[in-house]
């Protein structure tokens, strides 16, 4: 089994349905996801709202935090999976947002992701994760693995 087939079959047997909300990763989640035969059981839709005019537009997050925390922080990634399961049909919803690289900042280094959980009835977890300088291609696939681990711990909740 992958983790993606794990996530499916606990939705599916809870009756859940996930969306995602993705930026550094660039629907990476949702392709894990919708690879899978059966995958339309659970999977209800996904935003790549790469470009913070698409995570305004399309997931609601506000200028307000983008200006004052930016992209690749704990708030954003808030208010995109929350944006993400008021924009949706869904009842768990996860979102990503990172530097994946080649590069990043003193403040924002290569391998930082932010990731958000929502629920519906419960309250949104974020966390960030320090991927490492680990190149972006690893840096993409952790954070598909750890956001698929997130659902799979919220589908079992």
């Amino acid at each position: 089994m992958s983790p993606a087939s794990d996530v499916l079959d606990a939705c599916k047997a809870r009756g859940l349905m996930v969306a995602t909300a993705e930026s550094c990763t660039g629907g990476m989640v949702a392709a894990a996801l919708t690879d899978i035969p059966g995958s339309s059981a659970v999977v209800e839709r996904g935003f790549v709202t790469y470009t913070n005019d698409a995570k305004r537009e399309m997931l609601g997050v506000s200028a307000e935090s983008l200006d004052a925390h930016g992209a690749v922080s704990e708030e954003v990634a808030r208010e995109m999976a929350e944006g993400a399961l008021s924009h949706s049909h869904a009842q768990i919803a996860v979102a990503i947002t990172g530097i994946a690289g080649p590069g990043g900042s003193e403040f924002k280094p290569e391998g930082r992701v932010c990731f958000g959980l929502a629920r519906e009835g419960a309250e949104t977890q974020v966390e960030t994760v320090e991927f490492g300088a680990l190149g972006r291609d690893k840096v993409r696939e952790a954070a598909r693995d750890h956001a698929l681990a997130l659902l799979l711990s919220a589908a079992q909740a």
